[in-house]
């Protein structure tokens, strides 16, 4: 007999996009989602100099046989390059290579900082943090500053 206790307390996650927002990640990763990794597949050396937090190094060249032997091809994957293209084709890649649920991360690391995204790297670091940085009512308001800019 097969026991679905975990089935019924933990949520099935609906299917992943192939491209995916960078909000959507960010939500994910402040709700604790469990189940999914994130893959750089830009170069060591743009990698070292700043990158998602928790992402996972793997240059487009070695991105399919790496991930092949260190991911279950049924984990969620979001991948993101050094532009669109990279990305997106890094994506197509694992999804031929077998693995089922791929995602682009449309705006790569840009996209991931201008919402505030942790990041982390040699460039990061040297960084200042921002006035948000450490307390979510002044990047609230830090976000509401800017979108009323924006209009």
């Amino acid at each position: 007999m097969t026991n679905h206790l975990v089935d019924n307390i933990i949520p099935q996650q609906p299917p992943i996009e192939p491209q995916s927002d960078a909000h959507v990640v960010k939500a994910r990763l402040e709700w604790g989602e469990p189940a999914f990794t994130i893959l750089d597949v830009r170069d060591r050396e743009s990698y070292n100099e700043g990158h998602i937090m928790g992402a996972m190094p793997m240059p487009t060249d070695e991105v399919v046989e790496r991930a092949a032997s260190s991911l279950d091809k049924s984990r969620d994957i979001y991948v993101y390059g050094a532009n669109e293209e990279e990305g997106a084709q890094a994506a197509q890649s694992l999804r031929s290579a077998g693995f089922m649920h791929v995602s682009q991360l449309k705006g790569g690391l840009g996209a991931w900082k201008a919402i505030g995204g942790p990041t982390e790297g040699i460039i990061e670091a040297m960084t200042p943090p921002g006035r948000g940085d450490y307390n979510v009512v002044s990047r609230l308001k830090e976000h509401a500053e800017t979108q009323s800019k924006d209009v």
